[in-house]
């Protein structure tokens, strides 16, 4: 069941990498080149970060076949029938609820710190975003802009943090957390919902009165 769910996030992202490069007007090669740097850019780095070899994709053919195969029929599709506006941002909601709660999983189980283990989370989830969309020339990323973004990652992650520590069904716990995940993104995306934007005070001129 986690296996699944893992490849259902994946292939999202795979999707979403595709979507993205289609909005770029990249040819087919790099379509498939932002495929695979949206899926696995994440457990690259958490696996890089809690230093385990080899790499997770490296010896998973399934895998990577569900990334090929995604990419190859997203591609196909975009070639007869446009996709509706907020596709891309959907797709990458599924991707970053599912794999962002992978990311939690794989911490707890390298014995790490529960402040690392939400680190190591967010990181899983939105790494192979801000990948994609620097690939594709986009500054700043969906990350960093005033989405709720990471925000729904951490959210996530702090809640299968408390179920594991409660001893809650692991499935349960995933679904449940990475449907929270998935909530607030799409609740952010269809209500337009924006974190507050960093501003400087605005500085009241000083009155000078004459003496």
């Amino acid at each position: 069941m986690l296996h699944v769910l893992y490849l259902i996030g994946v292939a999202s992202f795979a999707a979403s990498g595709v979507l993205a490069a289609h909005r770029a007007n990249m040819d087919p090669f790099g379509g498939l080149v932002l495929a695979f740097a949206a899926s696995i850019s994440g457990g690259t780095l958490r696996d890089l970060i809690l230093d385990r070899h080899p790499l997770y994709w490296t010896h998973d053919w399934i895998l990577l076949t569900v990334i090929s195969c995604t990419a190859i029929a997203t591609m196909l599709y975009l070639r007869r029938w446009e996709l509706p506006q907020r596709s891309l941002m959907t797709v990458d909601a599924v991707g970053l609820s599912v794999v962002t709660v992978i990311g939690a999983q794989a911490a707890i189980a390298a014995g790490v710190t529960p402040f690392a283990v939400i680190i190591l989370a967010v990181l899983t989830g939105v790494t192979g975003e801000v990948v994609r969309d620097v690939l594709c020339g986009e500054f700043p990323p969906l990350l960093l802009r005033e989405d709720v973004y990471a925000t729904a990652a951490l959210a996530g992650a702090l809640v299968y943090l408390g179920l594991d520590w409660i001893g809650a069904d692991k499935t349960l716990a995933t679904v449940i957390a990475a449907g929270l995940v998935f909530a607030l993104r799409m609740a952010a995306i269809l209500r337009d919902l924006h974190l507050p934007g960093l501003q400087e005070p605005t500085m009241k001129p000083i009155s000078r009165k004459n003496t």
